[in-house]
């Protein structure tokens, strides 16, 4: 991790951020590793899919936004309850839409978005390499990168995953770190 981390980070104690991209990115070991960084605690969203979306996923079917509304408002709700604890949390959601990340601020104003951002091949790759995960299909994935509205830096701070997880992971601590002081400035 970078050396400066601890001191930006222990300032910002209480913080909200969601890991977010398409599937196989890398959201829950990311997300993992920040809410360590952070001193908090991390949320794998997929967790709290219900069993219909996970049902239609497992059969290779996208979800559309009426199967997300009651998941994405679930995981608002923990965010908010994070919120008013003072709690440091980091939740891996895909939040591929603009508007499903404005369903996710319900819970917190000042969320903080990490987009997850990587080439269909590499994504391919790794959705191929998974075992034992509900996410299926090559057709899932081009659905994902279809419906996914890029958030612009004004909304995220977006790191490439084409590096080690350990890059990727320092890379966001470093944006993260950049973020949180220019907000505090």
């Amino acid at each position: 991790m970078h050396q400066s981390e601890g001191n930006v980070m222990d300032a910002k104690m209480g913080q909200r951020i969601v890991v977010m991209g398409v599937s196989s990115c890398g959201k829950t070991e990311v997300g993992q590793r920040l809410a360590t960084a952070l001193g908090g605690r991390f949320l794998d969203g997929d967790d709290y899919h219900s069993p219909e979306s996970v049902a239609k996923m497992s059969r290779g079917e996208p979800l559309n936004d009426d199967d997300r509304a009651g998941w994405l408002e679930r995981l608002a709700s923990f965010l908010a309850e994070a919120r008013a604890q003072g709690e440091t949390l980091v939740i891996g959601c895909s939040a591929l839409k603009k508007r499903y990340r404005d369903t996710l601020r319900k819970g917190d104003e000042a969320l903080t978005f990490v987009h997850l951002a990587g080439s269909r091949e590499l994504l391919l790759q790794r959705i191929q390499s998974r075992q034992d995960h509900f996410f299926k299909g090559e057709a899932m994935l081009d659905s994902q990168l279809a419906t996914l509205e890029a958030p612009g830096d004004d909304e995220a701070v977006t790191v490439d995953i084409a590096g080690t997880l350990d890059q990727v992971v320092n890379e966001a601590v470093l944006r993260l770190e950049k973020r949180f002081l220019a907000a505090e400035s």
